[in-house]
């Protein structure tokens, strides 16, 4: 194995550790904001808010970082990226922006239409942020069309087949459940037990659209089982994935909050381990020719020297990273209370 493999398959591994990152973290914000509006009183919204308040803008930390490592590591498929998702990106941007505005602004008026305004677009932002990155996900699975410049060729309808919107309602879902379960564990009295009867259909909705999702994968994306063929060992991972599942309703059932919600971050963190390794060697599938138009993690990384810069930096940075966001979780941990400093 040569250095420059070994730094391409490091560094292809540390944007996937990113994205998971930021599924794992954002994805719980992302099912608070889809949930707001299902509450109908300004208190309920108010502690929905506090639970993710002093943690939302760090966790879209870890998107920002798995784009830089994209564009530094891989920039060719950083620009077939940017280019090929040019709209649906735009739109994932503005949400964003939204999201952030309207958490900082709800509370600012005491007006019921500035802060019923402020509430939806927070909760379209989020969906509208859960449903792209799905979407995205599903598109680079079953792959896009390329040509040999490494450019897209198809047309934005083209990014919206039945099994990219698919894959966009599977991970609104499994967002939705991530975010009910947090929210289970961040409160306490009339609202928890208000989640606890809330969660069971998120939990039923992310299961079926998982099965539907799981089984469309199997029959009509077949190269997304291959490695796992190869490698049977990469099976167990499929396997933690259905028990981290099947124990989420289990420990919800005996009123373990902490422990549904670690199943259910081990759970996104195997579903994107499987993305990676059905996926792995390429990062952007070619549809129209996957054998040789395709990008890969060795046609489209960076120089071996810059791989060696970046993977000093990520040696120093990484752990900062980690470091900053376990203190931040770890001084705001226990239940969500109202007070002066609340939203």
């Amino acid at each position: 194995m040569t250095l420059a493999y070994e730094l391409e398959f490091i560094w292809f591994s540390a944007f996937v550790l990113l994205i998971i990152g930021y599924a794992v973290l954002d994805g719980f914000d992302l099912g608070v904001g889809m949930l707001h509006l299902f509450s109908t009183k300004d208190q309920e919204r108010r502690l929905m808010l506090n639970s993710i308040g002093p943690v939302w803008d760090g966790n879209e930390v870890w998107l920002v970082t798995a784009g830089g490592a994209l564009l530094a590591g891989f920039p060719d498929v950083y620009a077939t990226v940017f280019s090929a998702f040019y709209t649906p990106l735009m739109g994932l941007l503005a949400a964003l922006i939204f999201r952030a505005v309207a958490i900082e602004f709800r509370s600012k008026q005491p007006m019921a239409w500035w802060r019923w305004t402020w509430d939806i677009l927070f909760s379209l932002g989020s969906l509208l942020i859960a449903m792209i990155l799905g979407i995205v996900i599903g598109n680079l699975i079953r792959g896009i069309s390329l040509d040999g410049h490494k450019e897209f060729t198809g047309t934005l309808y083209d990014l919206f087949s039945p099994y990219a919107l698919l894959l966009g309602v599977t991970s609104t879902a499994l967002f939705l459940m991530h975010g009910a379960i947090y929210l289970m564990l961040k409160t306490e009295g009339e609202f928890h037990e208000k989640m606890r009867r809330f969660v069971n259909p998120t939990i039923i909705f992310f299961i079926m659209c998982y099965a539907i999702a799981t089984v469309a994968t199997l029959i009509y994306m077949t190269h997304m089982t291959a490695t796992i063929k190869e490698r049977p060992i990469f099976f167990l991972i499929a396997l933690i994935n259905m028990f981290a599942i099947a124990n989420i309703p289990r420990e919800i059932y005996h009123g373990n909050d902490g422990r549904a919600f670690i199943a259910s971050c081990v759970n996104i963190v195997c579903l994107l381990a499987l993305f990676g390794i059905g996926t792995y060697p390429n990062v952007v599938r070619a549809i129209n020719d996957p054998e040789n138009l395709s990008l890969n993690i060795w046609n489209s990384a960076s120089s071996v020297k810059t791989l060696e810069i970046l993977l000093l930096i990520a040696i120093i940075g990484i752990p900062m990273v980690v470091t900053y966001t376990i203190s931040i979780y770890w001084i705001f941990r226990g239940k969500v209370k109202l007070d002066a400093t609340s939203y």
